[in-house]
């Protein structure tokens, strides 16, 4: 962690996308040889979790660049120095080795907002491999979907569904049911990516499925799956991907939306921002300019204060989106340019 500069220049590497779970636990084991150090109890890993979850939630609201420093030096001192601790038994270095790879997790998550996806890859995989050693039920299967994910954002979707298989095989029957929707979606997307159609469609009613059963269930969703936010929110906004990914505009454009509205806007602005400009996308392909215009406008107005990498990606594709009706004339097209404009500028 200390080597960043080595770090930031790592480039995303397929090979190291399909770690055999032997060599992952091995390379765990050697914490259980760290000794010394104060006696760790639960109240200092619970103190280490609100932590963790304090910058889980400034990372959905501001970005992933705002406190990235500050946490990866977090991560450095307390959290490295937690898991060299003794620990007042078996459950507690479990609970705290879980809380490590959540952290791990989100360092690398942030990494992929900056854009730099050679140095999350590596943090999802000290994320997996404190996973692994916690042995907390389906955590390690969590980490392997996420690493199935950012394959297939790279349009690299060569192992991204033998990933996601193997880390939903490690948590079926040890999660709630929204945790099982999750990794049923992330499923769906990576068959669809693969073009099976007809088996994408049967997980996505699968995980909706799962979903309904989880709420009526009111089951507690695992620290580490909440990630994103809630799951309701995710598997919409995935299931939007995978009727993107299979042509369905419609459909995708709708699933955008409900997963906007899914979730609460102060507390998760970023994913919200990127919702509304993927469903703007799909009704723009669908002939619908100013109707998406306006929801482009609204994506806009939820980016401020957000330090992303990706919000501003986003919003120089939309410019670029826009040309052809800018060129034709057309006011919203113009107006709405206008502002990305600014909005860009501001961000420099």
């Amino acid at each position: 962690m200390n080597r960043r500069r080595f770090l930031a220049a790592s480039a995303y590497s397929m090979a190291a996308a399909t770690p055999p779970l032997q060599t992952v636990q091995e390379s765990a084991a050697r914490t259980r040889t760290v000794s010394g150090g104060a006696v760790a109890g639960r109240a200092d890993v619970a103190a280490v979790r609100d932590m963790v979850k304090l910058f889980m939630d400034m990372d959905e609201r501001h970005g992933g660049q705002h406190g990235r420093s500050a946490f990866v030096q977090y991560l450095i001192t307390d959290v490295a120095g937690l898991c060299r601790g003794r620990f007042a038994s078996d459950d507690v270095r479990a609970e705290a080795l879980a809380v490590a790879s959540a952290a791990a997790h989100l360092c690398g998550w942030k990494a992929h907002d900056s854009g730099e996806q050679g140095l999350a890859q590596r943090y999802y995989m000290q994320s997996l491999r404190l996973a692994r050693e916690s042995a907390i039920p389906g955590q390690d299967g969590f980490v392997m979907r996420t690493m199935s994910q950012q394959g297939m954002k790279l349009h690299r979707p060569e192992h991204c569904l033998a990933l996601v298989e193997t880390g939903w095989d490690r948590a079926k029957g040890r999660g709630c049911p929204q945790v099982e929707a999750l990794f049923a979606i992330t499923h769906a997307h990576a068959l669809a990516k693969t073009g099976q159609r007809q088996r994408a469609r049967a997980d996505v009613d699968r995980a909706q499925a799962a979903l309904a059963a989880g709420s009526r269930a009111g089951d507690e969703v695992p620290f580490w799956a909440l990630v994103w936010g809630p799951p309701a929110a995710t598997v919409h906004s995935r299931t939007a991907k995978v009727f993107e990914t299979l042509g369905d505009r419609r459909n995708a454009a709708r699933q955008y939306a409900t997963a906007a509205a899914s979730q609460l806007g102060a507390t998760y602005a970023r994913i919200i921002a990127l919702d509304l400009v993927a469903q703007a996308e799909q009704q723009a392909k669908q002939g619908s300019i100013e109707q998406a215009c306006a929801t482009w406008d609204k994506a806009i107005d939820t980016m401020e204060g957000v330090r992303s990498a990706r919000t501003l990606k986003a919003v120089r594709t939309l410019r670029s989106d826009l040309h052809p009706y800018r060129a034709r004339g057309v006011r919203v097209a113009a107006e709405l340019d206008e502002r990305a404009r600014v909005f860009l500028a501001h961000q420099r």
